[in-house]
């Protein structure tokens, strides 16, 4: 989580919702790709910082799409695009911060990475070092 927390001040100095991934192959200590938000710098809203790092995750993979054995760790809960792309992509597990109360998919608002209708469902672990995920996105929103 600390890698991504990294990452996630990376995105508020270039004025994204500081919000960084970071996805670790299946022995659970290489990381394969990082990635925080990127909307602003690129003008692209699906440029998610979850979205990112699964990207280059199977980039660095070669031609394997799969990213089973894998686990996302981000600093806050993803939305609706990044569950449904860590579904698609098979990722096995998702670690996050903070929760997000207006637009979680992992457990708060809504539940879409354990829908029991999916074909693939990642285990979900929540609430590491949420309060200093949640401060750094505090500390943003205020400033902003």
């Amino acid at each position: 989580m600390r890698l991504a927390l990294a990452e996630a001040t990376h995105a508020a100095r270039g004025g994204d919702v500081p919000v960084g991934a970071v996805v670790l192959a299946p022995d659970g200590s290489t990381v394969l790709a990082a990635g925080h938000n990127e909307r602003e710098a690129t003008g692209d809203p699906t440029a998610h910082a979850e979205v990112l790092a699964i990207r280059r995750a199977a980039a660095r993979l070669g031609d394997r799409w799969r990213l089973t054995g894998c686990t996302l760790v981000v600093t806050l809960e993803p939305c609706t695009m990044c569950a449904g792309a860590l579904v698609q992509s098979r990722v096995d597990r998702v670690v996050y911060g903070a929760r997000d109360d207006k637009a979680g998919a992992a457990g708060s608002l809504w539940d879409v990475v354990r829908d029991r209708r999916l074909n693939h469902r990642p285990e979900v672990i929540e609430g590491v070092l949420a309060e200093e995920c949640a401060l750094l996105l505090t500390d943003f929103f205020r400033d902003r």
